[in-house]
């Protein structure tokens, strides 16, 4: 059987591809290298989120490659004890931070403009910060928080940085779950609304990380001059998942991935060049991956509701554009 097959085989079985065997037998089949290993000296790289799980485990990889590392992060100590670390263990890997909370469209538009002002020139943007709400909660703005912090904050994140990224034929990732898989786009065109009337949230969150990969989709299109990409890291044993699904994390516990290979997608997607697919595609494990699993989600995915979903967003960031 053909690696390709292989790979597709456990991506369709789900349990084994979105678990540490497929990580395993992908990476053996395909002899990855370490992107450790890799030369991104001069690159600037953006990363939300940055102070544990996935993103801290980013941020360690990324270090080592000696490219300007810029960390985004709402607790100033947890982000400035993450920098620090990062700077003992390499201290010829330029380290900074800006604050922000993602789900504060504010907060989001001020540290917009400290970054672009600081580095006219970004190489990577990587959407990582959120989490996972079992309880609603409402942003500074009244918004729904787990819309707010990955689906508004991230846009206008992007909208406001476009000319740093434009200048240096940037990237951008968003990272995303294999949950969007289980949600379909919403209708908003017809009177559908992006909350659930009775809060869940762990399908608010699946809503979500739905929106994100057809906002990737949408961006590719709408600004040809940066690349997007979007990417699911498998099932990942990280504090959001001890935190917000421990039973989820009780039962399938012992084939999780380790952190460090839950963001390794994440880390390969901001040192590989060129990019060895298109704009506006969705990966895990280092493979572009298919964006519906069912024929549900593919039919509620029209243009009218991606048209909508896009309006949607715009009307939201409008007023903190500047």
């Amino acid at each position: 059987m053909s690696k390709n097959l292989v790979s597709s085989a456990l991506d369709a079985a789900v349990v084994p591809g979105f678990s540490r065997i497929g990580f395993a037998v992908r990476s053996r089949m395909n002899n990855w290298q370490k992107v450790s290993s890799k030369n991104l000296h001069g690159r600037v790289i953006v990363i939300t989120g940055p102070t544990s799980g996935l993103g801290a485990s980013v941020a360690r990889t990324l270090a080592a490659t000696g490219a300007s590392l810029v960390l985004v992060g709402r607790n100033k100590e947890k982000c400035d004890a993450i920098a620090s670390e990062l700077r003992e263990d390499f201290p010829h890997t330029p380290t900074a931070v800006v604050i922000a909370e993602m789900g504060n469209l504010q907060s989001v538009a001020d540290a917009s403009r400290s970054l672009r002002s600081q580095f006219p020139r970004i190489d990577v943007l990587i959407h990582n910060a959120g989490a996972l709400l079992n309880e609603r909660t409402v942003s500074a703005q009244g918004i729904e928080q787990t819309l707010a912090s990955h689906v508004l904050g991230p846009f206008l994140m992007t909208t406001m940085l476009r000319d740093s990224l434009r200048a240096a034929n940037g990237r951008v990732i968003t990272v995303s779950s294999g949950g969007m898989y289980a949600a379909a786009l919403p209708q908003l065109h017809a009177g559908e609304t992006m909350e659930l009337s009775t809060y869940n949230g762990s399908r608010q969150y699946a809503i979500a990380k739905r929106a994100q990969v057809t906002l990737n989709e949408l961006w590719a299109q709408e600004e040809p001059h940066i690349e997007f990409v979007t990417m699911h890291p498998g099932w990942a044993d990280t504090p959001g998942v001890q935190d917000s699904i421990p039973l989820f994390r009780l039962l399938t516990k012992p084939i999780l991935r380790t952190e460090e290979q839950g963001a390794d997608t994440i880390a390969w997607l901001a040192a590989v060049h060129p990019l060895p697919s298109v704009s506006g595609t969705f990966w895990c494990d280092r493979e572009v991956r298919a964006t519906h699993k069912t024929p549900s989600t593919k039919k509620s995915d029209t243009p009218r509701a991606r048209e909508a979903l896009w309006q949607w967003c715009v009307d939201s960031v409008q007023s903190f554009v500047n």
